[in-house]
């Protein structure tokens, strides 16, 4: 299937392996407020990806924004152990770079410019041992579907500065139809359980947590890789949805 310019444009990794290239469209009501592209790379004993978020549609007229991430690790299914994450956060002129260390299983964060603050209480070295970044959640997701597992037990994730679980629960079995996937899909709950490194007017309000990430996970390269095909949460204005619109894959010969 064609991709547009955007996903072609992006570096490959130096990771053998099959390689996914994903465009998702997120949208509040009926209107698209913003387009991610996940272009993400396995093989036996290791992964890599890189990831773009960018205002878009109704959102684009009034904010000017765009989130590039990367991650490197090891492991295989059921097994991942990210080695550094990193990314770059951009609003109109303000521009801020997080990476982020796996050493002797403790996350240790290097940011530029500092952050004002590092939450109230700031992750601990407790708190940042035995973690996993954003995007490494969703190859260990993946992994245990792979398993057979399911959605169950909790994610531990460090994202530079906020320590958080997300709590995994397995509602059933849909049928989905977006731009760019049709199919079967197992339905999840994710929910958001913060633990330290927010500052209090970041903090989560009470309504925000009260409602779970809704995903829609499909086998997109057989059974070798598990993937959201949608996202809907209903916190916020309306809630907001986001679906696959496009998907590319290149297996090894």
């Amino acid at each position: 299937m064609a991709i547009p310019d955007a996903v072609d444009n992006l570096p490959s990794h130096g990771s053998a392996g099959t390689r996914i290239v994903a465009l998702y469209a997120s949208s509040v009501l009926l209107f698209r407020v913003g387009e991610i592209t996940l272009d993400a790379r396995f093989g036996n004993d290791a992964y890599s990806a890189e990831s773009h978020i960018e205002a878009a549609g109704l959102a684009a007229l009034f904010t000017d924004f765009d989130i590039r991430s990367e991650v490197s690790g090891r492991g295989t299914t059921g097994s991942r152990e990210p080695a550094r994450y990193a990314h770059v956060e951009r609003t109109g002129s303000k521009v801020r770079s997080v990476a982020v260390d796996f050493v002797d299983e403790i996350a240790r964060s290097d940011v530029v410019p500092p952050f004002g603050s590092w939450g109230v209480p700031p992750a601990s070295e407790g708190d940042r041992t035995g973690v996993i970044d954003p995007m490494t959640a969703f190859f260990e997701l993946s992994g245990r579907l792979e398993e057979g597992e399911g959605c169950r037990g909790y994610l531990p994730v460090f994202d530079g500065k906020a320590r958080y679980d997300l709590r995994l629960e397995t509602i059933g079995r849909e049928f989905v139809r977006t731009r760019g996937w049709r199919g079967d899909a197992l339905v999840c709950q994710v929910w958001y359980e913060p633990i330290s490194g927010y500052d209090p007017e970041d903090y989560p309000s009470v309504g925000e947590l009260r409602h779970p990430l809704v995903l829609w996970l499909a086998p997109v390269a057989g059974e070798e890789a598990y993937l959201p095909v949608r996202l809907h949460t209903r916190a916020g204005f309306g809630g907001v949805t986001i679906e696959l619109t496009r998907l590319q894959i290149e297996v090894p010969a």
